[in-house]
């Protein structure tokens, strides 16, 4: 029984998907389908390509929560910047806590690097293995000559 179970979803998914229909024109496929399909796969195409992120990791410098824990929030990430002009910064609201995170780190190993390099000056720094959509700059990703590129 559990063998025709993928067999019977196949089938079922072949008998109500009427709204799909692929005519083979020689070499090439025309696939005729709903409007607004379309352009819902245009517009992620299109919010992909404007937002120029990918997945990344940041590392926690503090957790704050109280009557001033906003302002005490604000006030690190500002003081964290003016020591790291070079990092970014943000302020998180995870009830009921203000969250101080820094970096845009493309990979682990890059975050427990920087985290090693901090972690005197913040004693409640940690990494979760949390990961966030980081801003791309495409500039600094692609080398502009040979010598600038790693092999």
């Amino acid at each position: 029984m559990r063998r025709h179970i993928p067999l019977i979803a196949i089938a079922l998914l072949l008998l109500c998907s009427n709204s799909l229909w692929a005519q083979r024109n020689g070499r090439k496929i025309e696939v005729t389908g709903d409007v607004a399909v379309t352009q819902l796969v245009e517009k992620h195409i299109e919010f992909n390509d404007r937002l120029k992120t990918c997945p990344g990791y940041r590392i926690q410098i503090a957790s704050l929560s109280g009557n001033n824990a906003k302002s005490n929030a604000f006030a690190l990430r500002d003081n964290f910047l003016k020591e790291h002009p070079d990092m970014t910064a943000y302020i998180i609201f995870d009830e009921p806590n203000f969250k101080v995170k820094v970096g845009d780190f493309r990979t682990r190993l890059d975050a427990y690097v920087y985290l090693q390099y901090i972690k005197n000056n913040y004693p409640g720094v940690i990494m979760k293995d949390n990961v966030y959509p980081i801003r791309l700059d495409l500039d600094t990703l692609i080398p502009e000559t040979d010598e600038d590129a790693l092999y």
